[in-house]
């Protein structure tokens, strides 16, 4: 399906095209890449013009349109699709049987005479089939959403529109809209009115009222978040920094497949923060790979050359600043003598000087500049720096040897001069840290040693991450790729928590809920009792935090719309669904509740729930969505999350657009709830 597919990259963008790169020339190769974790397909045209048709082409269908009318193309897709499926002797007509089994497949137990009702209704021609406009007709009379109508009808004096003055009372009342309610409606019949009469009238019909709550303005992200919304002219230590470990990695961490695919997905995730681990490699050519292991090995020069065409492809206002426009940190480890050492060095700094050119500087900014040294001082350089020449952000993983200390007189000046940012040290207290460290320097540590001093010392360890940068990575015995919650580091304000991108689960939702927001720059501002370095935070003691009390978040789980069927179920199978609600933030606003299961109803489950939580710090708190298909004899199945940051919530009635278990989208999955928030 079109709809699988991200984009599309033309030439040798792919491991697979560069290695017959000699045999076919760039202007005939094309990669098409799907969204989550399925292989890039890589084609070879048969001439140039042939590929830019293709290209070109599938361009024209994936490219991203307005929202309204992605949801009626979505809509039109998908009743397609599934006419397409259900239509075993491909005659173009549907008839009674084929219709009942098309509802199986659509995750729909639908009693039989309500089918054959619903199915003679649309049959106008009488044919005993439907085709055309007739299936279209019985698909809406289908999805037929009464728990919207109904909210419709409750504001419509008859029953059949919203005037201009009825719509901005549900705004104003439902959707706490306070600023230019009137002018609000107005932009919304626009937009979403598909009538050009209702339209001139200024009034929204049904099918209007429930394409604004299906569109982002309807969503529960606030619309107004998703651009950069933070002031991003503080210093670096006062934001959370989306980061990945061993990005080059895409499976394990022992035998995995490394692969210039890790940087691409990490960086389209919004990462600022990749890890690149370069051992020399034959004749002197740095390699990149995991090292002491059996992760397969990809050139740096790859790397980097990567790293210029994705690390700016959306640009931000946040770059200009010098530093939150994307620092990235590169380590270096080194096994030669000195000869070898210098060889490596010598390529790594012509690579990485081509890759500043092709990324337009690659973040490198002027020591000088004014909010580069507002955030961290340059440090020094060579030959002062030999004792960190992997270059700024390593490991703190003790994986470089005895090699390096005999040869930090070997640091090429050339090298030297790309690390302009900060200087590891080893952490050895916060008393240490606050009496001889620098807001230049940086600390790694391991997850266990972070959660011991988030135990031992929550506040100081707060009061530290005010003014110098935290790097969290994963514990060595997670060889499976597996993550640690980033919530208990983010609590104490660690800027720097790395995970494993490739591995889905809670944990990279977490990471993709928190850095959706702000333009998806990957910078997010701590809140400002998090910025204070004589604050008296303790995410153990939620009173200890400065500000109003508790807030009460109540979550009413009206219906569901057409949810998928769960992976590898069996033929005919329909879910069970349910919903959770999960909070993640201080232990003290740890919670979940969830709905009772509807069964046999995957298709427009109805639940009308009241969930409610206390929140003691908001400010840190994300709330994750979690659809599972309720099983009594063995764990739940997942069938689709969404989760935000506690921040970006919009009250009132809204829809919550469910994504698979990697993070990517599942139109027109999704959940219809009603959000309360008060003091």
């Amino acid at each position: 399906s079109i709809s699988d597919v991200e984009t599309v990259r033309e030439g040798h963008q792919s491991e697979v095209l560069q290695s017959v790169a000699e045999e076919f020339p760039p202007e005939r190769c094309f990669t098409i890449v799907f969204y989550g974790r399925r292989g890039n397909l890589d084609l070879v045209a048969g001439s140039a013009e042939e590929a830019q048709c293709w290209v070109q082409g599938l361009r024209q269908l994936i490219e991203p349109r307005s929202f309204p009318l992605t949801f009626a193309l979505v809509s039109c897709t998908w009743i397609r699709d599934w006419f397409q499926k259900a239509d075993k002797n491909k005659d173009g007509r549907m008839n009674f049987k084929e219709v009942q089994r098309l509802l199986k497949m659509m995750n729909v137990d639908m009693n039989e005479d309500h089918a054959l009702r619903l199915f003679q209704d649309a049959d106008k021609s009488e044919s005993g089939t439907l085709e055309g406009e007739e299936f279209v007709l019985f698909y809406k009379a289908l999805t037929q959403r009464e728990e919207v109508l109904s909210l419709f009808q409750e504001y419509s004096e008859d029953g059949k529109k919203l005037t201009l003055l009825e719509l901005a009372d549900f705004l104003r009342e439902e959707q706490l809209e306070n600023e230019g309610t009137e002018e609000l409606a107005m932009e919304l019949i626009d937009k979403y009115e598909p009538s050009e009469t209702a339209r001139a009238r200024h009034v929204l019909s049904a099918d209007g009222f429930l394409m604004y709550l299906c569109s982002l303005e309807g969503s529960i992200f606030n619309p107004q978040h998703r651009g950069l919304w933070q002031d991003m002219s503080q210093p670096l230590c006062h934001y959370f920094i989306s980061s990945s470990h061993n990005t080059y990695l895409i499976e394990d961490q022992i035998r995995g497949h490394s692969s210039i695919e890790g940087y691409i997905r990490a960086l389209k995730r919004g990462c600022r923060c990749l890890e690149v681990d370069c051992w020399d490699g034959p004749n002197g050519e740095p390699m990149v790979y995991h090292g002491h292991t059996f992760t397969s090995k990809i050139p740096f020069r790859e790397v980097v050359s990567t790293l210029g065409k994705y690390a700016f492809k959306v640009r931000h206002p946040a770059q200009l600043l010098g530093v939150l426009g994307g620092p990235r940190w590169v380590r270096v480890h080194g096994s030669g003598g000195a000869v070898v050492l210098r060889l490596t060095q010598r390529l790594m700094q012509q690579d990485w000087s081509h890759c500043r050119e092709e990324g337009g500087g690659l973040g490198m900014l002027p020591p000088t500049s004014t909010a580069l040294a507002a955030l961290t001082c340059p440090g020094s350089r060579a030959p002062g720096l030999g004792e960190c020449w992997w270059m700024v952000l390593p490991s703190g993983e003790t994986q470089h040897g005895s090699a390096l200390q005999k040869d930090k007189e070997t640091l090429a000046q050339a090298l030297s001069d790309c690390v302009i940012y900060c200087k590891n040290v080893p952490f050895r207290g916060f008393q240490e840290a606050r009496s001889h460290s620098r807001p230049s320097e940086i600390s790694s540590l391991s997850e266990a040693k972070a959660r011991k001093l988030i135990r031992d010392e929550g506040n100081e360890f707060v009061r530290h991450n005010a003014w110098q940068l935290t790097r969290i990575y994963p514990s060595g015995m997670r060889t499976d790729s597996s993550n640690y919650s980033p919530q208990e580091m983010w609590n104490v304000g660690c800027q720097i928590v790395a995970l494993n991108f490739q591995t889905a689960g809670m944990e990279m939702d977490l990471c993709d809920g928190l850095f959706s927001q702000n333009g998806c720059c990957g910078y997010v501002l701590k809140p400002p009792f998090m910025r204070d370095e004589e604050t008296l935070f303790n995410p153990s003691d939620p009173s200890s935090r400065e500000g109003p009390g508790p807030i009460t978040l109540t979550i009413q789980v009206i219906s569901g719309q057409q949810l998928p069927k769960v992976a590898n179920s069996k033929e005919g199978a329909i879910i069970d669904p349910l919903v959770r609600v999960e909070i993640y933030g201080v232990p003290a606003d740890q919670a979940h509740q969830e709905t009772k299961y509807i069964e046999n109803n995957g298709f427009n489950p109805r639940w009308d729930e009241t969930l409610q939580f206390q929140l003691h710090v908001p400010e840190l708190a994300l709330i994750r969505f979690v659809v599972e298909d309720y099983d009594k004899t063995s764990r739940n199945d997942f069938v689709g999350q969404f989760t935000l940051a506690f921040a970006n919530i919009k009250p009132g009635y809204r829809h919550i657009h469910l994504l698979s278990k990697d993070g990517t989208s599942i139109p027109p999955s999704s959940l219809f709830v009603h959000i309360r928030i008060t003091e």
